[in-house]
């Protein structure tokens, strides 16, 4: 029985088994935390990894095998989960156009674990997105942080309110009404965050007005979704005014303003490397994600957020494109699993193959970049789950 073979046969067996103790080995695994480890082993107990490196396997672990082993894969920013994949209006939560800002938008309040392209990320061995309403408007609403995982959102989630998510640009002006321009964009943002600023709780409560203020306490980030690079420097002028940690997302641009983007100490979750080249995307580059490496600018990939079925981008595709211009094999797989893991903040629970971090692991029969590999199996917070669409 060949490698492939007897790995998806002992997933197959593993999957109906109850044990908490795993060993999950592999010709070359990418722990992401040292040097990849050649004929490695991860040793998993109760939901943890309780050991790495290269040593026999102790008696009564279930043992899995692949070709390839790495952390479970973090998509930095898409909108999987409030976007259905078969684009019908009842599946498509992930922008509210009724008004141009609404901060107070949870994302976890629409969320559905169950949709089918969940399941299907998790097929290529995404195990966390970063995900929530998207751009679309001014301010689109709140963002989290969860697993590919579970039939109740409470089951999945890291982060209920992890970003509050705003659009400057093209991307947010009204096709009637306001915002018509930049200024006015501008304009409304700042006018919110002072009345954050002044806001007490005392009267009658304002969930717009304390979204906001989450933001300037530092208790949620801005995710700016911007592309244009006079745009990405108002963006960086404000966050200064007011003192707010903003991450830059999309920042096609970003390249002509490194400098700029390197001393105000923001990340970037670029781009998906694959984006069609037009409109206020005109002028990115293949190469944005090296770019950023090249400036030493913390980012993150991302699968980013399609108009047509089947409504998301597959982030390992994104990352092997990456690999292919400019980024090294390491630096791209890091880029979708520990690098993303530490601009989302949750690096110390997940991203690499670690002591006591979440057992969250992609298995490969092959190089995970190449287009002919398979993703054999997915193990979130130690247990195999079905990567067949629900």
């Amino acid at each position: 029985m060949n490698k492939v073979l007897f790995a998806i046969t002992a997933l197959l067996l593993f999957h109906s088994s109850s044990t908490a103790q795993i060993a999950v080995k592999g010709d070359m695994v990418y722990t992401m935390a040292g040097d990849p480890i050649e004929n490695g082993v991860v040793l998993l107990r109760n939901g943890k990894i309780e050991r790495v490196g290269r040593f026999d396997v102790p008696s009564g672990y279930e043992v899995i095998e692949a070709a390839v082993v790495t952390p479970g894969l973090i998509d930095a920013h898409t909108v999987v989960g409030l976007a259905g994949y078969l684009n019908q209006p009842e599946d498509q939560d992930q922008v509210e156009r009724s008004a141009p800002m609404q901060p107070e938008l949870r994302a976890i309040d629409a969320y559905n674990p169950r949709e089918a392209l969940v399941t299907w990320v998790r097929g290529f061995g995404v195990t966390t997105i970063h995900t929530g309403h998207g751009p679309g408007v001014l301010v689109s609403g709140q963002t989290m942080i969860v697993k590919t995982v579970g039939n109740d959102v409470q089951e999945a989630v890291i982060n209920p309110a992890a970003m509050v998510a705003v659009t400057l640009g093209n991307g947010a002006r009204a096709s009637s009404g306001s915002p018509g321009t930049r200024s006015k964009m501008i304009a409304m943002l700042r006018s919110e965050l002072i009345k954050a600023q002044n806001y007490t709780g005392e009267d009658a409560r304002d969930l717009r007005v304390e979204a906001f203020k989450a933001v300037l306490d530092g208790e949620m980030r801005m995710l700016v979704t911007v592309e244009r690079a006079h745009d990405i420097l108002t963006t960086l002028r404000l966050a200064e005014e007011f003192g707010i940690d903003i991450v830059l997302d999309s920042a096609s641009e970003a390249y002509l303003v490194t400098d700029q983007i390197k001393a105000a100490g923001v990340s970037v979750i670029t781009h998906p490397t694959m984006a069609r080249h037009g409109g206020e995307r005109a002028n990115a580059t293949f190469e944005a994600a090296s770019i950023l490496r090249g400036a030493d600018i913390p980012f993150a990939l991302q699968s980013g957020f399609e108009a047509y079925v089947p409504k998301t981008r597959v982030i390992l595709f994104e990352a092997g494109v990456a690999a292919a211009n400019g980024l090294s094999f390491d630096e791209a797989l890091a880029s979708i699993t520990i690098d993303a893991a530490r601009l989302l903040g949750v690096e110390d629970q997940i991203g690499s193959l670690e002591v006591g971090k979440d057992a969250d692991i992609a298995l490969y029969d092959g190089d995970p970049f190449e287009y002919t590999t398979h993703a054999i199996g997915v193990i979130i917070n130690g247990k195999l789950e079905s990567t067949e669409v629900r």
